[in-house]
């Protein structure tokens, strides 16, 4: 804490600096789990360093990507549960990254809140740390906004981004897809970070109780399946790419199945995804039969239980999936690349 620094004035209008000072004490011991290189920077400065090793690399090329958890922050509030959401914040950066085949390097986080409540922050901070770790990310620095008036006293808004590296030789391309691939699915957690405008309207979550469904959900609360942390798939990636030739990979957002696997595809080809296939998770069953919502219409919105496809050769597909599955990924066939101007269909 410096403590020649403090506002009068500043508390007054509804901003604590002394409060951000032991935010960052508190989020420290979290952020030392991420470092793995001792060349970051320490927290607290103006920028994050981080020390780049290219050994190895001959051509090598940064990826960057970001994202924010969107509005299943709204669970965490009425949940009272700010530990696993830094997870999320972490993941749907890192997943988008691996897709071109970069390894993330390190991540960047932005808090914005109404009120700088330093245990809080730091509970959010350890799920930010947590997703790092996972995804082999160091967490070398951030910035936490105290925005009263802008933001309600107890709510925040959470994004960050990351940055990874690959050789350009290893950059994953569609232009290698053929007919013939094979489509492999990597299961999801549940809803991950996307989708929640609808799933908020859909369960009232703000005027019911989040406690129900847990036979439904198979003995899990509504609140706590709904609140379940994405998945981060870069070390099961990384470790099929060293091993087997990747030739494309979606990270199933928003928009679903029909707006994302088709990203991955060069035009001519198509995805074909058998719908038997697709291991269906309880929460999308219950969110189609609450909400009365079209199947067409869950695919285009929701990941379904498929966090992520890949293409690889058809030669490929058996070994592909051993070796994800050496990797704790229950990964599973789900469809081919056929010759087609339609990029994706479900049958």
């Amino acid at each position: 804490m410096h403590e020649n620094s403090q506002s009068k004035a500043y508390a007054a209008a509804g901003v604590d600096i002394t409060a951000g000072y032991k935010a960052v004490e508190l989020m420290k011991k979290h952020i030392a789990r991420t470092i793995v290189t001792s060349k970051s920077s320490d927290i607290g400065g103006f920028g994050g360093l981080f020390e780049l090793d290219l050994t190895g690399y001959k051509n090598p090329v940064l990826v960057s990507g970001t994202d924010g958890v969107g509005t299943k922050l709204k669970l965490a509030f009425l949940l009272d549960k700010h530990n696993t959401v830094g997870i999320d914040c972490v993941a749907m950066s890192v997943n988008d990254v691996i897709c071109c085949g970069a390894k993330p390097l390190f991540f960047l986080d932005y808090i914005a809140c109404g009120k700088n409540v330093p245990e809080k922050i730091a509970s959010i901070v350890e799920g930010i740390a947590e997703g790092c770790v996972q995804s082999g990310a160091e967490l070398i620095g951030g910035e936490t906004a105290e925005m009263p008036g802008f933001y309600p006293i107890d709510e925040y808004d959470l994004a960050g981004f990351a940055v990874g590296i690959v050789d350009k030789s290893n950059v994953i391309r569609k232009e290698n897809m053929c007919e013939g691939d094979v489509i492999i699915a990597l299961p999801s957690s549940g809803v991950h970070s996307n989708g929640f405008s609808l799933v908020r309207k859909v369960f009232d979550v703000e005027n019911k109780d989040l406690n129900g469904y847990k036979e439904e959900l198979g003995g899990k609360s509504l609140g706590e399946t709904l609140l379940t942390p994405t998945r981060i798939y870069v070390k099961p990636v990384l470790a099929l790419m060293e091993q087997v030739k990747v030739k494309g990979i979606s990270h199933i957002t928003g928009g679903g199945f029909y707006e994302n696997i088709p990203r991955s595809i060069p035009d001519g080809l198509g995805a074909v995804i058998e719908k038997s296939a697709v291991r269906v998770l309880p929460i999308f069953k219950l969110i189609q039969k609450v909400g009365g919502i079209d199947e067409r219409d869950m695919f285009n919105t929701f990941n379904m239980g498929v966090g992520m496809s890949i293409v690889v050769g058809k030669d490929d597909a058996d070994k592909a999936v051993e070796i994800l599955k050496a990797n704790g990924e229950d990964a599973y066939i789900l469809g081919e690349i056929v010759k087609s101007q339609t990029k994706i269909t479900i049958k």
